[in-house]
């Protein structure tokens, strides 16, 4: 483990982390604040509690969205599955 410091909204944060999530948080945590400068500079929001509400928010239903993408794709696998499966049972 080893300890880093990642800021958001101006605070740092210290956290200890693995090598390998390092470049992730610092990743994320560069996507966070690039989220807040874009609503900074296009809606009239001051406040960084509001601001950071709102990207946790837009963040969150990315995440939804690409879950639902995930489980409407295994599913449609799934389907195709049962569909050879079934033939590959005519056959025999």
């Amino acid at each position: 483990m080893q300890k880093i410091k990642i800021t958001i909204a101006d605070r740092v944060y210290p956290l200890s982390v693995t090598e390998g999530q390092e470049a992730f948080l610092r990743n994320s945590a560069k996507q966070i604040e690039q989220m807040m400068k874009h609503y900074e500079q296009n809606y009239a929001v001051q406040d960084k509690q509001d601001v950071l509400a709102m990207c946790a928010l837009q963040l969150a239903l990315q995440l939804r969205q690409k879950e639902s993408k995930t489980t409407e794709t295994s599913e449609e696998i799934e389907k195709k599955l049962r569909t050879i499966d079934n033939l590959l049972s005519e056959m025999m």
